[in-house]
């Protein structure tokens, strides 16, 4: 059977055409979609056949072996050649006039596609996913592999179709379709700072010793006599030794520092309360019969520290 001198063999269609841009016939609406347009005789041949609607078509690209699925929009073109947008003619490496083979073909319908945007401006969109469903409106099919074009705001944005199920190539007329996106070609990770190297000059922290615990020692303060002197204290001996051992020794060989101890060093009679020295008791009379009649001269007296003197302060009798 012969249409116009094209021949259609069997009960499928396949033809050979000649591609063109759609910009030849003044279709800019093509370049927002995935139809082509095809000659009056494809129409009559389609007719014939019973064929799944909507009509979809497989473009193969002999020559360089790629391979993408379309649907159509009219039948207006001249015999022997057929309009596409150019975007399409861009992915099967295809030139204004190349020979393109046109088969008709069932998809099934898709459930997941991958995309992957060429450029991170696609995601400077307020609403990318809103703008992604409108452009889809007008396709009917995608395969993996293509680059599809998004218009928008007076700018094309490119994006891949990276995976789709269930095949290779499917429908996405009147079907519920899950969509995820693959990050940009054009990304880039953050770089995190590198971790800091400890290095080998950075001083070691010295290891401080633990300071013992000082033992409580009883008794360590400085004894003073009433008088003045100085006292001798022999060491004192390990804590563990008696109570009698921590007395400390006094060189008047009592081992009782007396409370009223006078500054000559002499015992005090008992039975009588006395302050002050000696001196201080004895009648005036006393002193002119014991003193000598000639006094030796007093040497020059060393000037030494204060020491401590106890009872410093005025003398008084109780006889008044």
């Amino acid at each position: 059977m012969f249409f116009d001198r094209f021949a259609y063999h069997g009960t499928s269609f396949e033809q050979t055409y000649r591609c063109y841009p759609a910009s030849f016939i003044e279709k800019p609406q093509l370049e927002s979609g995935d139809k082509i347009i095809m000659p009056p005789s494809a129409l009559d041949r389609l007719a014939s056949l019973h064929i799944d609607y909507p009509m979809l078509f497989e473009l193969r690209n002999i020559a360089a072996e790629r391979v993408s699925h379309c649907g159509v929009l009219e039948f207006i073109a001249e015999e022997g050649m057929i309009y596409m947008p150019y975007w399409m003619m861009e992915n099967m490496l295809l030139q204004e006039g190349d020979i393109v083979r046109v088969k008709n073909a069932t998809l099934p319908k898709g459930t997941y596609v991958k995309l992957q945007p060429h450029t991170m401006d696609f995601l400077d969109i307020s609403n990318p996913k809103a703008i992604l469903e409108t452009t889809l409106r007008n396709f009917s099919c995608l395969t993996t592999g293509d680059s599809i074009m998004v218009a928008y705001n007076n700018k094309k944005y490119y994006i891949d179709i990276v995976e789709t199920k269930p095949a290779h190539a499917i429908s996405i007329i009147e079907t519920d379709c899950e969509v995820d996106f693959a990050p940009p070609l054009d990304y880039k990770e953050p770089e995190r700072p590198p971790a800091p190297v400890p290095t080998s000059k950075a001083p070691t922290q010295v290891e401080e010793p633990l300071m013992e615990e000082p033992k409580f020692n009883a008794f360590t303060g400085v004894g003073r006599r009433l008088d003045g002197k100085s006292m001798k204290v022999e060491s004192q001996p390990n804590s563990s030794s008696g109570s009698k051992d921590k007395q400390p020794y006094v060189s008047n060989g009592g081992g009782q520092a007396s409370a009223a101890a006078s500054h000559g060093g002499n015992r005090q009679t008992q039975g009588k309360l006395v302050f002050g020295s000696n001196s201080s008791r004895a009648a005036p009379k006393d002193k002119e019969t014991k003193e000598p009649a000639t006094k030796p001269k007093p040497e020059p007296e060393k000037k030494e520290e204060p020491k401590f003197q106890p009872f410093s302060g005025k003398k008084y009798s109780l006889k008044g």
